[in-house]
Formats: structure tokens, C-alpha cells, sequence
């Protein structure tokens, strides 16, 4: 079956001189342009994407996850697959809080996906904990 992250597959082989093929979870690459597109019909919005050199040489359009970022270009970045369904082209996204792409600021709820720090403070837990203790 042909791979739907085709990028993702393609390696090079230093000893014998000649490219692979291999999977790969991620890969790292330089960002050449950095830029918003519009979606297809019926939505409506500025996504953010990037266009992003890999290490092996291919050159794809990787969608930046998140509300705000601080890419530009000669950032490095890590892609991983999952295309992005109103983008037609974007095969990638680029993955959040891990090289020179900064996690998402405040962000609550599925921190993971997009590399956010646990915030410091009273969570739920210790707000109920401290609230008996008071009494």
C-alpha cells in the first residue's frame, strides 16, 4: 500500500551512498516560507502552514497546530504525519513545543499535543484541598 506521508519514508543510507526507504515517526527540516492559505469550501479561515526543508532533502507543506507561533523562516522544525482535511496538499503537521516551535501559551486542556507546560498554581485538586483546610 502506498504511504500517505510519503517524507516520512525516504532516508539516505551514508555508508552505501543512495537514498532508502524507511518509516520514519518524525523528521526534522528547515522552514523556507512560513505563510497562511485559505481553506476549501465550506470554511472559512487563515490557516497557518509552513513550508518546510527536510533533512532528507524533500521539500513539503507542514500545517502549524495551535493558536499563535513563532515561526519564521529558517526556524527548524519536526513534522509528523496527519494531513490536515480543508488544506488540500498538507500532508504534515509541524509538532509543537519541540525544537525552535514554542508550545501554546495558556493552554488548559490537551496540553500535549501542543507541547504546553503544566501551569504552576492551584489546580482543581489543591483549590478543594485548601478550601477544607480552611474550615
Amino acid at each position: 500500500k502506498k504511504p500517505k506521508t510519503p517524507a516520512l519514508w525516504r532516508g539516505f543510507n551514508s555508508q552505501k551512498n543512495r537514498p532508502q526507504k524507511y518509516p520514519s515517526p518524525f523528521k526534522r527540516g528547515v522552514c523556507t516560507k512560513v505563510y497562511t492559505v485559505t481553506p476549501k469550501k465550506p470554511n472559512s479561515a487563515l490557516r497557518k502552514v509552513a513550508r518546510v526543508r527536510l533533512t532528507n532533502g524533500l521539500e513539503v507543506t507542514a500545517y502549524i497546530p495551535g493558536e499563535k507561533h513563532n515561526l519564521q523562516e529558517h526556524s527548524v522544525v519536526m513534522i509528523r504525519g496527519g494531513r490536515v482535511r480543508d488544506l488540500p496538499g498538507v500532508r504534515y503537521h509541524v509538532v509543537r513545543g519541540v525544537l525552535d516551535t514554542v508550545g501554546v501559551e495558556g493552554r488548559k486542556q490537551g496540553r500535549s499535543r501542543y507541547g504546553a507546560k503544566k501551569e504552576k498554581g492551584a489546580g482543581p485538586a489543591k483549590a478543594a484541598a485548601s478550601a477544607v483546610a480552611a474550615e
